[in-house]
């Protein structure tokens, strides 16, 4: 899917969830199940995808695996949805290169993270790594801004020192402050698409305006997941209420360090993947398993009945 070029305002909006890489016991790649995933959550009715976010074990992966998983799903998805590409390298000249090939695979945009493992506390760096990445490529960017996973924080007032970067699109903003959705409109107005990435504070952006959501614990619910963001696009906050008490505790596995191992946990539990991770992460074991079992089979029992499709 492509689109014409990016304007001085956002087009991306909706729920992008963030697909995990689904891998065999052994930690190769099972691209026949990251199709067959994807296909579901597209078929709940998201607006995009993202795949190899931190959810997707980026770094977990070899630099070939990465364009190899990009390019099978470029040709499943087929132009359905967009497909981003998390962009999580170590330098700034890798992000680049990884950006270079993608725009020629076929991939619609990228959710670009700070340089990872160097954790600076100045901005100027953060800035030349956004940047530098966007002038490598021609495709819309969503800056990802996780200052408490990695250690460089995008303030509001450093998101209108990028505004001027055409293909900077949209911001997915996990800094845990919902302080930040306010300040942001007061700062930079409409001129990124904001989405929310922290999964249990959903309804508290959602209600303070954003655009979107890049969704973690939802791609195991993701009909559940799309109603209740179609409910706050209406304006339905008492039934959106009701379906984020019953979510909430779901929600919150998106925001534990061992996120993926919980998600894709999660994922098995429903029927729409395996568990399995690659190394340094390990499946779930002992007193820790059962208990987010215990999360898991609790919200699959109590599943709210949505109304049927018309």
């Amino acid at each position: 899917m492509r689109h014409d070029p990016p304007h001085m305002k956002p087009y991306w909006q909706g729920v992008f969830p963030a697909i995990t890489t689904q891998m065999h016991k052994d930690g190769s790649i099972d691209l026949d199940a990251t199709a067959a995933h994807a296909n579901a959550l597209i078929e709940s009715g998201i607006t995009g995808l993202i795949f190899l976010g931190s959810l997707g074990e980026n770094q977990s992966l070899t630099a070939e695996e990465k364009r190899l998983v990009m390019a099978e799903m470029v040709k499943v998805v087929y132009g359905r949805v967009p497909v981003l590409s998390g962009v999580a390298e170590s330098s700034v000249q890798e992000a680049c290169r990884y950006a270079s090939d993608l725009e020629k695979l076929g991939a619609d945009g990228f959710m670009l993270m700070p340089p990872m493992v160097y954790k600076s506390p100045d901005p100027k760096e953060s800035l030349f790594h956004f940047r530098t990445v966007a002038k490598s490529t021609g495709l819309p960017i969503m800056i990802y801004n996780n200052p408490l996973s990695y250690g460089h924080d995008i303030t509001p007032e450093l998101f209108a020192e990028l505004a001027s970067t055409k293909n900077f699109v949209a911001l997915k903003e996990s800094s845990g402050n919902t302080r930040r959705i306010t300040d942001l409109h007061n700062t930079v107005g409409d001129r990124y698409a904001i989405f929310t990435g922290v999964d249990d504070l959903a309804m508290e952006c959602a209600i303070l305006g954003i655009d979107g959501w890049v969704a973690g614990s939802g791609i195991a619910f993701p009909r559940e997941n799309q109603y209740f963001w179609d409910l706050t696009r209406k304006g339905e906050w008492d039934k959106a209420r009701d379906i984020y008490r019953w979510f909430a505790p779901l929600l919150h596995l998106d925001t534990h360090p061992k996120f993926v191992q919980y998600i894709k946990l999660a994922v098995q539990e429903v029927g729409l993947g395996k568990e399995w991770t690659r190394a340094p992460r390990l499946v779930l074991s002992g007193a820790e398993r059962k208990q987010v079992l215990n999360v898991i089979h609790t919200g699959i029992k109590n599943r709210p009945k949505l109304p049927k499709k018309a």
